[in-house]
């Protein structure tokens, strides 16, 4: 088996157009936050929203916290984007005096969400009948207009944005399209953990019945590789295939699965080592298992061995089971961490 870069010709540098990443094959980041925050402030300052007498506009671009990446793995690009906006408007009635000035909250801009299931909350500043009407319309209409210059920020983001992520292969001089497979950070659809229904009641005074399991895995890839698909949101909902939360560092949480499994991050050296408080929604109420990870890269792969202790003695078998398919088997198809071509 070949050594890191000798053999594999994932790692063969030629004189092709994408020798960098030969294939496409491995997971490239590009970060799409300053580039989106340019982008939010061109779409929406200035912004006018006119129609049957009311003549309103997006005065301000006043915050914009989040962050936004577009990523490249096999060929497929998965984007990340998680946006709070908050915006000044100001409008008027045609043949009135009064400007009438506001504030519209734009909370979950984010891949998790349609367009349509975006929240817009409009408010204004006064009272009066036409501040009234002029809130009706920024509600009924003006929300809708503002929702399609947020879907022309995703379609610039996938479109414009990425162009370079995918590289041509080999005796290509373009990257054709039948050759890109665009898809969301949840791949487009979700996974359900399957549940663990624990018979065992939690009940105060009843000690639970609790094993230790161990499980090592060989993954074809480096270790810092391994530690970032277990700690960088964008990688965890690209195996998970679904929404994420996670706060990698000591202390932060994270729920994954639908909320299946949630805990906390107990312990956390880069590329070598993470250690969590961890547990399964349908186990004992406040009851968690404390899971160690380690990660020990050798010269060709990388060995990983899952420790885990307090795992509810009815729940082992199935737990074991979980963390081959819904962790090292998800891994290993979503980033290739499987086997060498």
């Amino acid at each position: 088996m070949a050594k890191w870069g000798e053999g594999d010709p994932r790692w063969i540098v030629e004189e092709r157009p994408d020798a960098t990443n030969v294939n496409n094959w491995h997971w490239t980041e590009k970060n799409a936050g300053p580039w989106s925050k340019d982008r939010l402030k061109e779409l929406l300052t200035n912004f006018n929203i006119t129609q049957n007498g009311v003549d309103c506009k997006i005065s301000e671009v006043e915050k914009i916290d989040g962050e936004a990446s577009a990523n490249n793995r096999k060929g497929k690009l998965i984007f990340f984007y998680e946006w709070n906006l908050k915006l000044k408007w100001e409008g008027r009635i045609a043949g009135g005096s009064d400007v009438i000035k506001g504030e519209i909250e734009i909370p979950n801009l984010s891949e998790e969400n349609d367009i349509g299931e975006v929240d817009i909350t409009v408010t204004i500043k006064g009272s009066g009948e036409e501040a009234q009407r002029v809130k009706s319309f920024m509600h009924n209409y003006g929300r809708d207009e503002i929702r399609k210059q947020l879907k022309e920020y995703i379609r610039s983001l996938k479109e414009e944005f990425s162009k370079g992520l995918i590289l041509p292969k080999k005796g290509e001089t373009s990257v054709k399209p039948d050759n890109v497979s665009t898809i969301t950070s949840g791949f487009n659809k979700k996974v359900n953990m399957e549940p663990i229904v624990s018979t065992q009641k939690s009940e105060v005074g009843v000690k639970l019945d609790t094993k230790s399991i161990e499980i090592s895995e060989t993954f074809q890839c480096r270790g810092k590789e391994f530690y970032d698909a277990l700690t960088r949101i964008e990688m965890v909902t690209a195996f998970t295939q679904g929404h994420v939360k996670m706060e990698a560092e000591k202390g932060g949480k994270f729920a994954l699965f639908g909320g299946n499994i949630t805990g906390e991050f107990k312990e956390l050296v880069p590329d070598k080592k993470i250690v969590q408080y961890w547990r399964y929604k349908q186990w004992p109420e406040q009851h968690f298992s404390e899971v160690t990870i380690d990660i020990n890269e050798k010269d060709d792969h990388t060995v990983v061995t899952v420790k885990q202790h307090l795992v509810p003695s009815a729940e082992v078998d199935k737990t074991r089971e979980n963390w081959k398919r819904y962790y090292f088997e998800s891994i290993k198809r979503a980033f290739g961490f499987g086997a060498f071509l």
